[in-house]
Parts: structure tokens; C-alpha cells; sequence
């Protein structure tokens, strides 16, 4: 039987206090408070309570572990996901997967770890005034996060599915790359996105959350972070709400917490709508807005040969081919990945209904999968999206698909299809209302070409939401400085990937490992006596 480190730490004395069993209001007090404990939270946690300082961490969801991970959608999704998976933009036309759990989006996640591309770092440099050289530079952060998170390359053979890629890319001559993954003893199962059940994705919730709790960190679980209080420039606390096990807000039971500094890692959308619930100051105007998201649209495709998807690392190869081929700030560009073919995931977002959608989900294990990750926010007509709250003070995110990005989606369609019938498709399904099942490339480029961009005919998903308080030298154009510092609240940071200016063109946890490593090594300087 694999050993439960959660279960163990907890044996051992872990200060850890779950919401949901609270039965009255309670009041802690700590040098710094952390919400969230995904890849910021968890870096910043560690890094502190090393440090010496006294820290709380709050997360919104349980702290489930290895014990609880299954490898069953109908668990995961309710247990481990924002809005059991649900989670969905204003007007539903894009779907979101986020985190939910000690470990935030690290528990979830498919393992790669990317490093910021140069281009988007000129660029933030560029438009922002980003401090990312010299002694600011990124890669020895990102050097540390790959020692202590074990990432490199990874040395297995490609799944049917990743191979499929690769192939693609060498028979029409388009550059492709080895995933780095953040594992450890990884048995190359395939069920990443339902929590790791041997521990060997190296998840905040397997290393620098023990790491913190072992320094005598305090963990309070299933809390809702309402609102900051703050007056004239400093935060002066934080007022939560408890939730149940049906993960309902509980007003009756409260939580209340001071700090001398506050640290927001809810991520993008969390951290902008606990800003806004805080109705801190906002001259730039900018809270909330430029929230990115990686529009991601999806090409299935039938192989004559077995691909059984599900099985073997998630993602071991991808293509930045089209990345930046115009330019950083041309056309939209996209980057080529696959994701793992699980039934609920793929059978909701197959085309076709009754009788035309049973006959491809039996066929479920020759289903070939390419997805493209589109870049967003470097162009005017790529804005992204905005946080706005219901009237209960819930986030949503308002991201309308302008043109621009509606023209990388039929390119990314494009070349999905194109790769596919390369090595060998049977067939390719491009995931859109109108689509179909088509034989040649010659065909399917004919429909593709034809196809009416607009929401709702495209099934657009993500995984990877940025931004929203956005990170920059003049306070006019940004929410908080390069290192995270709130522009007018001296005793807030903003460590996570909410800080991004834009969108990454790479999966974000190891861009956000580096810059928290980076931002929080100047926090502990500031904070020592």
C-alpha cells in the first residue's frame, strides 16, 4: 500500500484546521497570512515559515490526499475542481478547469513545466517596464523551482498519443519538443487531472506544503476569503467565511485574521474578485481586467491502431511551431499540445448527439487528440477578459472571442488536422458544431476553411487562467510593481499568476514558481528585522 504523507503529517502534529468542522467563529493572528496554496501560496509558504516568520495559509477547498485520489472523474471533478469542473465564462462559451484544493491547480495539472519563453518577457519588459534582468533575472528562480520540484525532461517514450504529434511534426518538418514534468517515481498512469494517487507529481501538496507545515506553518482549509479590510495604505486583516462538506459558505461560523503582510495567491479570477469584494483602491483601473485564459480548441481524430489515450503520461511532446510565427505581436499565435482522453472529459466535448456521438465513444480508444493553446494579450484586439462579481459576490469572468482570436482558432484547426492526416488518421473530428467526420486533408481544410467562428459552434476550453492584477513599474498601468508589491497597499503582495501582464504561450506553473521564488526572496529581505 502506497504511503499517505498527508495522513502522516497529520499524525505527527501538523497544525491543520478544517473550516468545515468549525462549530464557532474564530480569530488567528500571524507575521504574514497566504490565500491560496497553489504554485504562488505554496512557494511563498515554504520560503517564509523557512524563514523563520509565523504563517497561515488559507485555501478554499479540503485537503484531500493520495488516499482520496481514485482515478474516477465523478470524484475528482466535484472534489478537486472550481465549481466541480463547471466552471464556465459569462456567457458559457468557454469552459475553465481550475483548482479547488490544498495544492490548487498543482494537484490537477498534467505536469508540464514550462519556462517563461523569452519572447513574452522582451515583450513585458517592452510594454511594462517589467524588471526581469540583471539580478532580476528569472532563470536561477527557475533553476531552483526545477531542483526542488524535480523537473526535467522526461526520459520515457511518447504515448500513442504524444507520438502522434511527434510523428506529425517530423513528417511535415515542424519543430517539436520534450515535455518537462515535475514528477518523481511517476508510473506513467495517465490520471494526472484526478490527483496523483502515489504521490509522484510533485504538487505543492506533496512538497512545499508539508515543507511549510514541518516549519510550523498553520493550514486552515475549506475557507472562503470574503474580503481584505484595509485603511489608508495597509491591509489591516482578512474576514472569511467557513464552508460545509456540500461546499456551501457558512455565515454563521466566521473565521477573522490579522497579519503584519498579506499575501493573495487565489490566482487568476480568485485574486481579482477578493480585491474587488475588498473595494481596495484602483487608479489604474485595471483590477480585474486583462484576465487571459489560452483559448484552447481541440481536433479528434480515428487511428486504425489502438492510441488508448488514456494511459501514459498526459503530455510529453508539444509544438511551438506556430507560437510565434508572426511575430509576438501579429497574428494570434498557438501552441500544439495533446491532452489525456478520459470518457466525461472527451464525451463532452464530441460533436454529435445520440446514436453519431455513442458510435465515436465506442471507438474511445483509437481517438487520436491534438488541442492548440491560443496566445492571447499581445495584440489591442486580444484583450482578454474582465472579473466582474454576481450579486453574491462570486467571480465571473467576462471574456468575449473577438475576431482576432476567432482567426488563430481556424488556423489552429488547420494545422491540428493537417498534422493528424500525416501520420495516418482514418478520420479527423474537428471539435465544432458543424464539423464532421472527414477523410482527406483535402476535405477537412475545404470544411475547416468554412466554418462559422462564433461562440457556441466551437467547443473553446482552458486550463490556464492569467491576469487580472497585472505587474508593472507605473502604477497608472498596473496593479502591483515587478515584485508582486501592491501599488498602494504597502502590506500586500500578489504572488501568482495573476501578476502576468499577459498570457505565457507555455502551461504557467513554472513561470509562476520562478517569479514567486524570485519576488519572495525580496519579501523575506524587507521583512527581517
Amino acid at each position: 500500500m502506497i504511503a499517505d504523507p498527508i495522513k502522516q503529517g497529520l499524525a505527527k502534529g501538523w497544525d491543520h484546521v478544517d473550516g468545515a468542522k468549525l462549530t464557532s467563529s474564530q480569530h488567528y493572528e500571524a507575521d504574514v497570512v497566504i490565500i491560496g496554496s497553489g504554485a504562488g501560496g505554496g512557494i511563498s509558504a515554504e520560503e517564509l515559515a523557512k524563514a523563520g516568520f509565523k504563517v497561515i495559509v488559507v485555501e478554499m477547498g479540503g485537503f484531500k490526499s493520495s488516499s482520496d485520489f481514485v482515478m474516477e472523474e465523478k470524484s475528482a471533478y466535484p472534489d478537486l475542481y472550481q465549481e466541480s469542473s463547471g466552471r464556465r465564462t459569462k456567457d458559457k462559451a468557454i469552459g475553465i478547469l481550475q483548482g479547488r484544493t490544498v495544492g490548487g491547480s498543482t494537484t490537477v495539472n498534467w505536469t508540464t513545466s514550462i519556462r517563461t519563453p523569452e519572447p513574452t518577457q522582451q515583450y513585458w519588459r517592452d510594454k511594462f517596464g517589467v524588471k526581469l534582468d540583471g539580478e532580476d533575472a528569472l532563470i536561477p528562480y527557475f533553476e531552483k523551482a526545477e531542483v526542488r520540484l524535480n523537473i526535467d525532461p522526461w526520459p520515457v517514450p511518447p504515448n500513442p498519443n504524444n507520438q502522434a504529434l511527434l510523428d506529425g511534426c517530423e513528417k511535415l518538418g515542424y519543430k517539436s519538443t520534450v515535455v518537462s514534468r515535475n514528477v518523481k517515481g511517476c508510473a506513467n498512469l495517465g490520471y494526472c487531472g484526478m490527483g496523483c494517487p502515489i504521490n509522484a507529481k510533485q504538487s505543492m501538496l506533496v512538497t512545499t506544503i508539508p515543507g511549510a507545515l514541518n516549519n510550523k506553518a498553520k493550514l486552515i482549509t475549506n475557507l472562503y476569503v470574503q474580503n481584505f479590510k484595509w485603511a489608508k495604505d495597509k491591509v489591516t486583516g482578512v474576514e472569511a467565511l467557513t464552508i460545509d462538506q456540500d461546499f456551501q459558505r457558512r455565515k454563521s461560523v466566521k473565521v477573522t485574521i490579522k497579519a503584519k503582510h498579506y499575501i493573495l495567491s487565489a490566482g487568476g479570477i480568485g485574486s481579482a474578485a477578493i480585491l474587488k469584494r475588498s473595494e481596495v483602491p484602483d487608479p489604474s483601473e485595471r483590477l480585474g481586467k486583462f484576465t487571459f485564459l489560452h483559448p484552447v480548441v481541440i481536433s479528434g481524430a480515428l487511428m486504425a491502431d489502438p492510441i488508448k489515450a488514456h494511459s501514459g503520461a498526459p503530455q510529453s511532446i508539444y509544438s511551438d511551431e506556430f507560437l510565434f510565427k508572426d511575430g509576438v505581436d501579429g497574428k494570434a499565435g498557438y501552441k500544439l499540445e495533446v491532452p489525456p482522453v478520459h470518457p466525461i472529459l472527451i464525451g463532452t466535448k464530441l460533436v454529435g448527439y445520440g446514436e453519431q456521438h455513442a458510435a465515436l465513444m465506442k471507438q474511445f480508444n483509437n481517438i487520436q487528440v491534438h488541442i492548440s493553446l491560443i496566445r492571447d494579450g499581445f495584440h489591442p484586439e486580444s484583450p482578454g477578459g474582465t472579473v466582474e462579481l454576481s450579486n453574491q459576490g462570486d467571480p465571473i469572468l467576462d471574456y468575449p472571442i473577438t475576431d482576432y482570436i476567432w482567426d488563430g482558432v481556424r488556423r489552429s484547426y488547420l494545422s491540428m488536422a493537417e498534422l493528424q492526416f500525416a501520420v495516418g488518421a482514418k478520420a479527423v473530428l474537428p471539435i465544432h458544431k458543424k464539423g464532421g467526420s472527414y477523410t482527406t486533408w483535402k476535405s477537412a481544410k475545404e470544411a475547416i476553411n468554412n466554418f462559422p467562428l462564433e461562440n457556441y459552434w466551437s467547443s473553446v476550453v482552458s486550463a490556464h487562467v492569467m491576469g487580472g492584477c497585472n505587474m508593472g513599474e507605473n502604477s497608472n498601468t498596473s496593479v502591483v510593481n515587478s515584485y508582486g508589491e501592491h501599488h498602494q497597499l504597502e502590506n500586500l503582495s500578489i504572488l501568482d499568476g495573476s501578476v502576468f501582464p499577459t498570457s505565457l504561450g507555455a502551461n504557467p506553473q513554472l513561470s509562476i514558481y520562478g517569479l514567486v521564488y524570485r519576488n519572495v526572496e525580496r519579501l523575506i529581505n524587507r521583512l527581517k528585522p
